[in-house]
């Protein structure tokens, strides 16, 4: 018995559209929409009346889905809560990416934070921290070649 590979990152939103557009406009595509309800998603993830609206996304490549969530039953009572890199539990997705700068650029011009710097790491890579929608923190990875 082995695991085989990431089928998905799940990410709960509030809004399910802005966080759409933001993973749209970050390069990913769309794979399908929808509504998720009934005894089988309550079995599964141990909540009781569960309605909730799901959107799934993917690389350019096929390897990686990001699956985004909108609960409307039962609602998480804290809402959204601020993070850091440092915050303890799952903290960000990273995304290799072909040109940091234009990339970053591009989503500052649509309001999307950047965290700290765009760094050159050794001569491997160029690194950046992004927040997008909800807090939710990206590292875009450029491989130097």
């Amino acid at each position: 018995m082995r695991i085989r590979k990431i089928d998905h990152v799940g990410i709960n939103v509030h809004d399910l559209p802005a966080a759409k557009a933001f993973f749209l406009d970050l390069g990913l595509e769309m794979i399908g929409e929808a509504e998720v309800e009934g005894e089988w998603v309550e079995r599964i993830i141990g909540l009781n009346h569960v309605k909730e609206d799901i959107c799934m996304l993917r690389t350019s490549d096929g390897n990686v889905n990001i699956e985004l969530i909108q609960f409307h039953t039962p609602q998480d009572e804290q809402g959204i809560q601020a993070s850091f890199a440092n915050t303890l539990g799952i903290r960000h997705v990273a995304f290799e990416v072909e040109d940091v700068d234009a990339l970053v650029s591009k989503l500052q011009a649509k309001g999307v934070e950047l965290v700290g710097e765009v760094v050159n790491y050794k001569n491997k890579y160029k690194l950046c921290y992004c927040r997008g929608p909800e807090g939710i923190l990206l590292e875009l990875a450029e491989p130097i070649t």
